[in-house]
C-alpha cells in the first residue's frame, strides 16, 4: 500500500477514524510491549468524546489518503501549560502503514506548529515500542537517561 496522503488538521467528524486508528495500534503493536489489562485501560481512556474535547484544546492533525482514509494521527500541546514547552500525543498510525513514512510526516507536521515553534523544549512520552522511531526523529533520552516511567513510558525530549 503505497496510497497518497497529505496532514490535515483533525476535523470532529474525523473521531471516529481516529478512535480507530488509536485502539487498533494499541491492541495490534503496542500489546507486544504491554500486558493485555496495560492496553485495555488505555483504550478505555480514548472517546469520541474525549478527542472532541483534545481538539478544542490542542492542535490535533491526521494523515488521510487521497481516498479519504485516515491513516494516523498526532497531537501538540503546551507541556502542562508552559508557553515554552510543548508535548507530542497522541501520535498513532494504522498497523498496515507503519514503516512506510506516515508517522514520520505527521511528527514533521507537528514540528511545524506553532506550539513546536516557541517552544524550546518537546516532550514525547513513548510507548517503549515507538522509542527507536522518536530517536530517528531526533529526539533523545529526557535528562540523558532511557528510564521507563511508573506509567510505563519513556520520556523523550528536543530541545531548540
Amino acid at each position: 500500500m503505497n496510497e497518497a496522503y497529505s496532514i490535515r488538521r483533525f476535523a470532529p467528524e474525523d473521531a471516529a477514524q481516529v478512535l480507530n486508528i488509536i485502539h487498533r495500534a494499541l491492541r495490534e503493536v503496542c500489546s507486544k510491549s504491554y500486558p493485555a489489562d496495560i492496553i485495555a485501560e488505555v483504550c478505555d481512556r480514548f472517546s469520541i468524546e474525549q478527542l472532541h474535547r483534545q481538539c478544542m484544546k490542542y492542535h490535533m492533525y491526521v494523515a488521510e489518503s487521497a481516498s479519504g482514509r485516515l491513516l494516523g494521527t498526532g497531537t501538540i500541546a503546551p507541556f502542562r501549560g508552559s508557553e515554552t514547552e510543548s508535548v507530542l500525543l497522541t501520535i498513532y498510525v494504522l498497523p498496515d502503514v507503519i514503516g512506510r513514512g506516515v508517522g514520520s510526516e505527521i511528527v514533521r507536521s507537528l514540528e511545524k506548529d506553532a506550539f513546536f515553534l516557541r517552544a524550546n523544549r518537546i516532550e514525547v512520552p513513548s510507548a517503549v515500542n515507538a522509542v527507536d522511531f522518536y530517536r530517528k526523529m531526533g529526539y533523545g533520552f529526557k535528562g540523558g537517561r532511557e528510564v521507563i516511567g511508573d506509567d510505563g513510558l519513556v520520556r523523550l525530549e528536543k530541545l531548540r
